[in-house]
């Protein structure tokens, strides 16, 4: 059973400019900073604490340079908002879908998903580096909300 939200309410480019403050603000992490974004500006049904389901994933999975940890914030956000609760209900299938579109659609503008190959000759720390992971933090909120308005809208 997916989260029921008020879709005319989304301001995509806002979030956009929340999600890069939050991150900017160095309060979270960039998983967090996706993650605790959407549920605030969506006003999703959900605890505020789910935020510390997202607290592994910066720079890369814990440090391990993989997956970006905005990309895999924005795959949670599809799947608690599309994903299934209960074994054998049909949200897992929309939500595989829907979290396969933004990673595509990630790498396809990023050449990479993989923090290590994303962030290369950017030092840890360094303001090249930091304003880098605003911007996909940024970019993956975005693509998030306008995911979650085109398939709310259908």
């Amino acid at each position: 059973m997916a989260l029921e939200l008020n879709i005319d309410s989304i301001d995509t480019k806002s979030i956009k400019e929340k999600a890069e403050q939050c991150y900017a603000s160095g309060g979270f992490g960039c998983g967090e900073s996706v993650v605790i974004t959407l549920i605030r500006e969506l006003k999703l049904d959900a605890p505020i604490e789910m935020v510390s389901l997202a607290s592994g994933f910066s720079a890369g999975v814990g440090g391990a340079g993989c997956t970006c940890g905005a990309v895999a914030g924005g795959i949670m956000i599809l799947g608690l908002v599309f994903g299934r609760y209960q074994p054998n209900e049909p949200g897992g299938a929309i939500a595989k879908e829907l979290s396969k579109e933004l990673h595509n659609a990630f790498k396809d503008d990023h050449r990479a998903i993989c923090c290590r190959i994303l962030t290369k000759g950017l030092p840890p720390g360094s303001p090249e580096r930091k304003a880098q992971c605003i911007s996909f933090v940024g970019d993956v909120a975005e693509k998030v909300c306008n995911i979650i308005k085109r398939e709310k809208e259908l």
